[in-house]
């Protein structure tokens, strides 16, 4: 054999094995790669329902339990979220105003009560709006003191008679079927209300002494409150804070006790409040007198118990006003940080809208026929809430999947959109996915109780495709994190596709 035919054939097979490493290797199917991680020993802890659809296509790319139905947990709030958008509009907006029966007379006294009418303003608080990353509070105050500077400017003077916070614009039923006893406690389970002031819940802070063995220091935020706080919290030489609380359901006294660090920033604890109608009504008594403006009365509250009682919230001669950010914004906070009371809020606003009847159970009426409308299958759903705190509520994942797929289609799909969390980067999706540069495609709501964690939203693929999709995890007893740990593997997985 020649050296050129030797040449020829070296060549050859150089080629050969040079495509060999150069061809890619055969692409996993999708369902393949799901199987692979459900597969995996943390995951054999849950009963699974996912359903993953190709959004121009229509095509289903994976399923499992799909039309069965799942505790959703705060992806609940995709449904409440999207039915306000859908029935109220993405700009409306809530009005909070303060009126009493006749106007100031001219030496300023009101001549009665002072009303603080609740228009089921969600933004009576500190939060900023627009809905910013990491943004720093404002004082809560500032909303109800920006009122009380009209009523300066109108010239009112004293009032004699009571402060009132009104909620009466919706009928008192503070918890919804399926929210339990200790919900009640935490600032996540706060009571609904017409007039929601600082998401219905006060700060307590406790921060260590000047020396080992002294009380701590403690300060509430609102400082001025119906509550009494026994505050048994020591100072200790241990880095560690160790501090419990003892609160019964519906009480004004809480217990602390334990200890916090000498060299320590101290402790934080966030609780709802019982009445939110008294809280921003001793609020808005407190910050009147700080304005110089005598008032003869007490604070006090005013409930409707029955949707049969009449109430017209134009009664009486408005001396201040206040308006919200527009519905986008309220929503856009409800599913960037999963707020369960602004949620709740927003299936009551539908109602007293849409059926004159602000109750949650004209609310979850309305949801039904938006369900209807959407064509989602009459028994893969079951609503007790809007904001998914409810055990009771149920929803399975290819009904999320058409709720994705249906305000995709709206004239408002990219504002919809922008109200989910961004993986790895903002809500409760800011520390997710691992820091994941890729993730950065997906945008969807999270969910999580003690035995029900849950994602869904949109992603885009490498290749260019947008696909919705719901991953949902009941009934796990191992840590949510290392359930939450799969569910993030399984939308990373999507991206590939």
């Amino acid at each position: 054999m020649t050296r050129f035919v030797w040449i020829l054939l070296a060549s050859l097979c150089f080629a050969a094995n040079e495509a060999a490493v150069r061809k890619p290797a055969p692409r996993i199917p999708v369902a393949k790669r799901i199987q692979t991680l459900l597969a995996l020993p943390p995951a054999q802890n849950a009963r699974w329902g996912i359903h993953v659809l190709h959004l121009k296509q229509g095509r289903v790319l994976f399923e499992r339990n799909a039309n069965e139905q799942f505790t959703p947990a705060s992806n609940t709030k995709l449904f409440s979220t999207a039915l306000a958008m859908e029935r109220l509009g993405p700009a409306h907006r809530f009005v909070t105003t303060i009126r009493s029966a006749h106007p100031p007379d001219a030496h300023g006294v009101i001549h009665g009560d002072l009303r603080m009418v609740g228009g089921g303003d969600p933004t009576l608080s500190g939060r900023a709006y627009p809905y910013q990353k990491d943004a720093d509070r404002l004082s809560p105050l500032e909303p109800i003191e920006q009122l009380v500077e009209q009523l300066v400017a109108r010239g009112v003077r004293q009032v004699r008679g009571d402060v009132a916070g009104d909620d009466r614009l919706y009928v008192w039923a503070p918890y919804p079927e399926g929210w339990t006893l200790d919900d009640s406690i935490w600032d996540y389970g706060a009571p609904v209300s017409a007039l929601p002031f600082n998401d219905n819940t006060f700060t307590l802070s406790l921060r260590p002494a000047g020396e080992e063995g002294a009380l701590s220091v403690l300060a509430l935020n609102p400082p001025f409150l119906p509550f009494t706080v026994d505050n048994r919290v020591t100072t200790s030489a241990n880095a560690n804070s160790r501090v419990h609380l003892d609160r019964a359901p519906g009480s004004r006294h809480v217990r602390l006790y334990g200890s916090v660090g000498l060299k320590s920033r101290g402790v934080r604890q966030t609780l709802a409040v019982d009445d939110p109608a008294l809280y921003a009504a001793f609020v808005l008594r407190d910050a009147l007198t700080r304005r110089g403006i005598r008032v003869d009365g007490n604070a006090v509250a005013l409930h409707r118990w029955t949707k049969e009682e009449p109430f017209d919230p134009s009664e009486g001669v408005e001396l201040a006003r206040r308006t919200s950010q527009p519905l986008t914004e309220v929503a856009r906070v409800v599913n960037k940080v999963s707020q369960n009371l602004h949620a709740e809020i927003l299936l009551r606003e539908v109602a007293r809208l849409k059926h004159n009847e602000a109750t949650r159970e004209a609310g979850l009426k309305e949801m039904e026929a938006f369900l209807a409308e959407i064509e989602a299958a009459p028994k893969s759903f079951h609503f007790e809430d809007g904001s998914g705190l409810s055990r009771r509520t149920l929803i399975a994942p290819a009904t999320l999947t058409r709720l994705l797929a249906f305000m995709d289609t709206r004239p408002y799909a990219a504002e919809w959109d922008s109200l989910l969390p961004v993986a790895g980067e903002d809500g409760t999706l800011a520390s997710r996915f691992e820091k994941e540069k890729k993730a950065a495609v997906i945008h969807a709501k999270t969910g999580t109780l003690a035995t029900a964690s849950a994602l869904s939203g949109y992603l885009t693929t490498r290749r260019g495709a947008r696909l919705a999709f719901s991953i949902i995890a009941n009934n796990h007893t191992i840590p949510s994190s290392e359930i939450r740990k799969i569910i993030d593997r399984i939308a990373l997985s999507l991206i590939e596709d």
